[in-house]
């Protein structure tokens, strides 16, 4: 029994209690933020405010432990004097300093929000480095604004107040042993707690929580800012933004040689419904359709469903994705914004009004929809999918039928697109949109096909065979509705994955995907195989084309099936430098300089040609890299895509 007495039941509890007064006084920072900015953030009633700020509490629990993560370590480390007077002061100086400066960004976000209309993040610093004015800037929106720090200078006192309520007895361990055994696993399980509070999560298929995935809970994306804290803000964007304005050719150039805005005029007059797959880690070398000039020696296909849709279909075998994970996918396929080597959808710029093709069908009438059989906003779906606009979102949940997971990522394939196949097409004209899950680590299918598919050479191939094989079914459930024959159908890979022919292997090809257009219905002519290079980004005008959109597009890719011919720019980022594919060159800019120009055909990017090429087309294929990039930036940091 001495042994349990040594258990540190007071100093636990009490930590406790003063992390929960954090807690306490976000939830009050976060209503008088919405206090103070409620015309601009409509909360339409109490049990609205509350489920948004239910579930602020996530993100709320990161931004505390961030703070407090060195008071927690020193409030339980065994060092025997933890109790002493002297110690708890050092503590309590600790614990307000941090969090006074943490909980003041939440109070300066009451007036910084007005005119950002964001949460404050770490790009505020870039700002401000550049000012001198910065403490006017201050002094004056106090002065105009007096009550935000009148409530800050209550809260604190209130908070100071509270926290002394509740004082640790000094108490000096008996036994020293079974002190430091239980100091030790109380360390454990509290860094086990920690890590999984600034996670956001214990699951293993869900990333760290980031800024876009405050929108997985609210109706309008703007209310995503009533879910975030500034302090998580600021903190989850510190030292990642690579996002800065630049500055290499004037407007006229960017208007004439990138056009960022397209306008197509085909005239449609029954509009088709729009099925979009993005097959999880759908790698162009798994398909034999698009491997038939590639002269690989001893290639094999494993998928026979996609090579046989894929020569009743227009495919192009010259695609490449335009970022590196899945939610990079679902931006450059659904909005045509690509990742470079910082993440949009991650970024401090994210939560804004895109016009991609979920706002295009929806102007005109469709009815939108995502499904993904992961639990609800895993890789952040969920809210970018309510950024984008869709009017509805199937996951596990709605799925309903735990018997049908796979144990780490989502439903199988096989059910969910089953599930996909009988849901949609209630209303019509529709477009939907279905990110698979099943191809991908750990390279599992269901027990009851084991021994159906070949093992292939890699651990990718056997789950990809059951990934087509989902999507062969699915199609023999889908002929049978009656949308069907109205409808296209576009087929594409997020990423790429394993990785076995030596040609995939080149740092070009890590990006390369399969992109198929089919649909039933002959009046599309969508047939043929297209050998031009394309992108995922090219999928959303393709398909506002195809519908007949007659607005304008914004969108730095291009419609494929247009006599227009827009410039195809070819882009994307391997995390250090962008790439572009421009003409008949590959150029590597790293934001300020072009690093590297290589032959089209050079996919390995062997051969740099930047100090022995200097031709007219060389030259103005730098300025378009470089043009590109300053209008992509001018428009994420300036909100400029809708």
């Amino acid at each position: 029994m001495k042994f349990f007495k040594e258990f540190r039941k007071q100093e636990v509890l009490v930590l406790l209690y003063r992390i929960f007064l954090a807690y306490v006084f976000y939830q009050i920072a976060r209503l008088l933020f919405w206090y103070f900015n409620k015309e601009l953030i409509k909360v339409d009633s109490v049990s609205d405010y509350f489920n948004l700020a239910f579930h602020g509490t996530a993100f709320d629990t990161t931004a505390i432990l961030y703070v407090n993560a060195l008071f927690i370590l020193l409030s339980i480390i065994p060092i025997v004097i933890n109790t002493k007077k002297g110690y708890q002061k050092v503590l309590f100086w600790l614990y307000f300093i941090t969090n006074g400066i943490a909980y003041a960004m939440n109070f300066g976000d009451f007036i910084y929000y007005k005119f950002a209309q964001a949460r404050l993040t770490s790009t505020a610093l870039d700002v401000a480095k550049h000012e001198s004015n910065v403490g006017k800037v201050f002094m004056v929106s106090v002065g105009q604004h007096p009550f935000v720090l009148i409530w800050f200078i209550v809260l604190m006192a209130v908070w100071v107040f509270l926290y002394k309520r509740v004082k640790i007895t000094e108490r000096k361990p008996v036994q020293l042993i079974p002190y430091f055994i239980w100091s030790v696993l109380t360390l454990c399980v509290t860094a086990v707690l920690v890590v999984g509070g600034i996670r956001g999560d214990f699951k293993h298929s869900t990333r760290p929580i980031n800024l876009v995935d405050a929108n997985r809970f609210v109706t309008n994306p703007i209310q995503g800012n009533v879910v975030l804290n500034s302090t998580f803000s600021f903190f989850r964007t510190l030292g990642t933004n690579n996002f800065k304005e630049v500055h290499f050719v004037d407007e006229k150039y960017i208007d004439d040689n990138i056009q960022p805005y397209k306008i197509y005029d085909r005239k449609v007059e029954n509009r088709p419904n729009i099925v979009i797959f993005i097959v999880e880690s759908f790698g162009r070398e798994y398909s034999g359709a698009f491997n038939k000039d590639k002269n690989i020696k001893d290639y094999v296909s494993y998928t026979p469903f996609i090579d046989s849709l894929a020569g009743q279909s227009l495919i192009f075998p010259n695609t490449f994705a335009n970022g590196r994970q899945s939610i990079h996918g679902m931006s450059s396929v659904l909005a045509g914004i690509p990742s470079l080597t910082d993440a949009f959808t991650s970024s401090p710029y994210s939560n804004q009004k895109i016009q991609s093709i979920v706002s295009v069908c929806n102007e005109l009438g469709y009815d939108t929809s995502f499904y993904h059989g992961a639990p609800n906003g895993s890789m952040g779906f969920l809210g970018f999918g309510n950024i984008l606009g869709f009017k509805h979102y199937f996951g596990k949940t709605e799925y309903n039928n735990d018997a049908d997971f796979d144990g780490m990522w989502a439903i199988w394939d096989e059910p969910f697109l089953q599930y996909f196949a009988k849901n949609v097409g209630k209303k019509q004209p529709f477009m939907t949109t279905v990110f698979t899950a099943s191809s991908h680590h750990p390279f599992k299918i269901p027990e009851k096909y084991n021994g159906k598919f070949k093992k292939g050479k890699i651990e990718m191939h056997e789950p990809i065979q059951y990934t087509d094989y989902a999507i062969k079914k699915y199609f023999e459930t889908a002929k049978k509705e009656p949308w069907f024959n109205n409808t296209i159908f576009v087929f594409t890979g997020d990423h790429t994955n394993q990785i076995y022919y030596s040609e995939y292997e080149k740092p070009m090809n890590r990006f390369a995907v399969p992109l198929i257009f089919y649909s039933p219905n002959p009046a599309y002519q969508l047939k043929g195989v297209n050998p031009e290079v394309a992108q995922q980004i090219d999928i959303y005008p393709t398909l506002a084309d195809l519908i007949g959109y007659d607005k304008k597009i914004r969108s730095w890719g291009r419609s494929l099936v247009s006599d227009k011919k827009y410039p195809g720019i070819i882009v994307n980022s391997d995390g250090s430098s962008e790439q572009f594919i421009i003409g008949n060159y590959i150029y590597r800019f790293d934001g300020k300089e072009i690093g590297g120009v290589y032959d089209k055909s050079d996919l390995g990017l062997e051969n740099n040609l930047l100090n022995t090429l200097k031709s007219p087309e060389v030259e103005s294929g730098k300025l378009m890299a470089k043009a590109w990039y300053q209008d992509y930036m001018n428009r994420v940091i300036n909100r400029k895509l809708n």
